[in-house]
Formats: C-alpha cells, structure tokens, sequence
C-alpha cells in the first residue's frame, strides 16, 4: 500500500480530506510522525508557502507528501486576505475574528465576489508538483452556519444560496477549492 504524509497542522483540513482518499492510499498525518514543531510560512505567495511546508516534511523524513496553502481572495478587496488568510485579523489565528474583519470590510459594498483558492505541494521522488482549485462565489452578510472552517460561513459558493458553513461535509467535498486540488493530487498518484 502506499503511504504519503499529509504536512499540515491544520486537523480540520486533515478531517476533511481523509474522506475523499482513497483506501488504497494510506494517508498519514504529522502527528503519525510524531512531528509537532510549527513550520514557518513565509512565502509571499499560497504556491511558496505550499512548497515550504512539503520540503520541509520531505527533507526532513525521506517520505512522500504534500501540503497546501488555501487563501479567500476577495475582488473589493484586491485579493486581501489571500496569504494571510489564516491570520488576517491577527495572530494567533482567531476564524471568528478573521470573519468579523472580512465582513466589516465589506459592509455597505455590493461587490461581494471572492473565490476561495488551494495549492497543493507534492514531493514524490525528488520531485515537486503543484495541483490547484478554486472555488467561486461571494461573502454573504452575515456568518451562517456551524459546519466547517475557516470563512466557511461567511462564503456562498456560486450556484447556492447557503455558506460553506451551512452545506453538508458531503457537498463541500464534492465542490470546494481543497476537494477539488485533491481529486487533481489523487488521480495523479492513482496512474503511478
């Protein structure tokens, strides 16, 4: 069977993503290696900050991994958060205070469209590759819903009238920016 290591922190993402892999893939986490520093993002970009987190876990361990960067880029605001999405309103990462930031931005603005984006870090062999999604939509008015992370209930993905926040896992799964830079990482690794 093989092994890869999903290099995050980050439990929620981890939770969320062990459901779209597949069983013939044993997905391991930080944690199964025992490994609890913090890696320090420092790019400028969510591809810089991706690849960051995989050399680092790659060159550490020899063992396969990825990782990823996810960022809401909102067109009112020139793309802000975007990098510093996890920790907009200030450190340490607060998700409440980082929607109560986004929404005061925004209040009184029409243009809500955003986009929600990952990039995916793989090292496999001496190699990196990069996967990406995205996921259109817009900033509702007010935070809605428990499930999720993140600006989860505060994003309307286009074609719905419900927050991430409100959507089942089950159909954030099948749309969100991660799930699909995930299905991209998967059918990779399945044609090897």
């Amino acid at each position: 069977m093989k092994k890869i290591v999903f290099a995050t922190n980050n439990y929620n993402k981890f939770n969320e993503i062990k459901y779209i892999f597949p069983k013939n893939i044993k997905l391991m986490s930080l944690k199964d290696l025992n490994f609890n520093e913090k890696i320090e993002e420092s790019g400028n970009t969510l591809k810089d900050n991706a690849k960051i987190k995989s050399n680092y876990i790659y060159n550490k361990y020899s063992l396969s991994c990825f990782s990823d960067d996810s960022g809401l880029l909102i067109d009112h605001l020139n793309g802000e958060p975007g990098v510093y999405s996890s920790t907009y309103a200030g450190v340490p990462r607060n998700d409440l205070s980082n929607m109560i930031k986004v929404l005061e931005k925004l209040k009184n603005i029409n243009n809500r469209i955003a986009c929600f984006k990952t990039i995916i870090s793989l090292n496999l062999d001496s190699k990196n590759l990069i996967f990406s999604g995205e996921l259109l939509g817009s900033i509702s008015n007010s935070i809605r819903g428990n499930n999720g992370f993140g600006y989860d209930p505060i994003f309307i993905p286009k074609g719905y009238n419900q927050t991430l926040g409100e959507l089942s896992l089950s159909i954030k799964n099948k749309i969100s920016h991660r799930a699909l830079a995930i299905k991209k990482l998967i059918n990779f690794l399945n044609i090897l």
